[in-house]
């Protein structure tokens, strides 16, 4: 009997890991992208002498990284990364400004003084981040919540007896109102939400967890900017011998006889053993599987939101700018809202505004910087992107000048931008949502597919549209749960 086959389509982080464990199970492995590049969102382009990271822009879980390389023999000491020195500096209108270092008592510090918190209940709330979080990830992350069967243990009990302090009735802004007493200190917690496209006022306070992966634990940042994730797993991909093909786009995934047998790309039918989607899930269903039972219930969820994200080349260096910067426009939400469609867009009253500034020597000439500029937005739902895009340009120019004190217009040199068009168009994102459905309900991460399809054999799927969810560690164990629930099956 000759080697099977394993068909994965999309090179996305998702897509490469999950490439990494078939090959490791013995599979012939083939990558299929519609791009020119591997990656998805994490990828990298050069704008005149800018380089940009055109996704993610910090690094958390390196242990999910670790695992490719020690499935694969490799010495992770290789992939070079180090703590953040300072995680994310915040700019609040009023001219208080926070810098929160990668050393949890400096934050507390930093919080209790400028924001008069109490140091105690601070320790508290991150405390209990930190337990929810540790007695979580092995199930809700780490293991497919299709298969009960794979839960149930010690650690299933050990999850279990904490739902009470899970707050599944309570949403993450109720509970952060109810821990702290300065407005702004909820803001800088309620923006956790936007790290899976949610908000915080539907969002389960479950979900304020999240915190612990930049406040408890140091978020990291590669030696070679985020596309070094790509590069790096892409490499270990190509050692163990995965095949891939660029600039293909899979017209279908072939079934037959309720089974998953292969893929056609124009009329060209390509057989395989196992068919793995990295596609958002939606868009895997109507495009690929038209002829196939959609499972409704799940595609008709809310969408998380999306991003309008302007990269920049700047003429000048602005020092009093840390790695990454988070600017609460509260007194602009209404004049954004007034640009976008405040029907479609996540329902929450503050405007997130994101920079993530040159971090690596090389990304800018000297005595520049390259910025990455993001604020959230709604999904596309047939807006008019070419009128609203410049008009948010403008109104985050205005506000960042403000700040910073200086015509900001004057010192923009390199331009370019993505908005939920090219998002949806780029990334096969439906609606241009950066993370499949949102987490705005406190049963979310059960309403998420799940890795594998229960209508036909052999179909599988990863990716931040399915389980576990959005961001780099999520969509790495997206891999990992697909191929063990791939081994299951042909077992049974």
């Amino acid at each position: 009997m000759g080697q099977e086959k394993a068909i994965i389509i999309g090179a996305g982080v998702a897509g490469l890991a999950a490439s990494v464990r078939l090959a490791k199970a013995g599979f012939e492995t083939h990558v299929f992208e519609a791009n020119p590049f591997p990656g998805g969102k994490i990828n990298s382009k050069w704008h005149g002498a800018y380089r940009f990271d055109q996704g993610p822009s910090i690094f958390t879980g390196p242990e999910y990284v670790k695992e490719l390389y020690d499935l694969c023999g490799e010495d992770f000491s290789e992939f070079e990364f180090t703590p953040l020195d300072h995680s994310f500096s915040y700019f609040f209108n009023d001219g208080t400004r926070l810098h929160l270092s990668n050393d949890r008592e400096q934050i507390i510090s930093e919080i209790a003084e400028k924001l008069e918190e109490n140091p105690t209940i601070l320790r508290k709330y991150l405390d209990k981040s930190g337990e929810n979080y540790k007695r979580i990830a092995p199930l809700f992350i780490e293991k497919s919540l299709h298969r009960w069967k794979k839960l149930f243990g010690k650690k299933l009990f050990s999850a279990l007896i904490r739902i009470p302090k899970y707050r599944l009735y309570t949403t993450m802004h109720e509970e952060n109102t109810a821990f702290f007493k300065n407005p702004k200190t909820v803001q800088v917690f309620d923006r956790f939400a936007t790290y899976n496209g949610s908000t915080p006022y539907k969002a389960p306070a479950m979900l304020n967890m999240i915190a612990h992966l930049e406040v408890n634990i140091p978020p990291f940042l590669p030696k070679n900017g985020m596309i070094q994730i790509t590069d790096s797993i892409y490499q270990l991909a190509l050692k163990q011998g995965v095949t891939f093909h660029f600039n293909q786009l899979v017209n279908e995934i072939i079934v037959d006889q309720g089974k998953a047998v292969g893929i056609k790309i124009n009329s060209q039918r390509i057989n395989a053993d196992v068919v793995f989607s990295n596609m958002d899930v939606a868009f895997t269903y109507e495009k690929l599987l038209p002829n196939e039972a959609h499972p409704t219930k799940i595609l008709a969820q809310e969408r998380s939101s999306s991003a309008v994200v302007f990269y920049w080349g700047i003429n000048r260096s602005f020092p009093e700018l840390k790695l990454h910067n988070i600017f609460f426009a509260d007194d602009y939400a209404t004049e954004f809202k007034a640009i976008f469609d405040t029907k479609t867009i996540v329902s929450d009253p503050t405007i997130y505004i994101n920079i993530t500034s040159k971090h690596v020597a090389e990304d800018a000439p000297e005595n520049h910087e390259n910025w990455f500029v993001m604020i959230n937005s709604p999904i596309n739902a047939g807006q008019d992107w070419e009128t609203m895009v410049p008009k948010v340009r403008t109104l985050l120019i205005k506000k960042l000048s403000a700040i910073l004190a200086c015509d900001l217009e004057q010192h923009i040199v390199e331009e370019a931008h993505l908005d939920p068009t090219i998002i949806e168009s780029r990334y096969s994102g439906k609606a241009g949502s950066i993370y499949g459905n949102a987490s705005n309900n406190r049963f979310a991460a059960f309403y998420r597919h799940a890795n594998y399809s229960k209508k036909i054999n052999g179909l599988y799927f990863v990716g931040v549209s399915v389980h576990p969810g959005g961001g780099i560690p999520l969509a790495l164990n997206s891999a990992k749960i697909a191929v063990e629930c791939m081994r299951d099956d042909r077992m049974k």
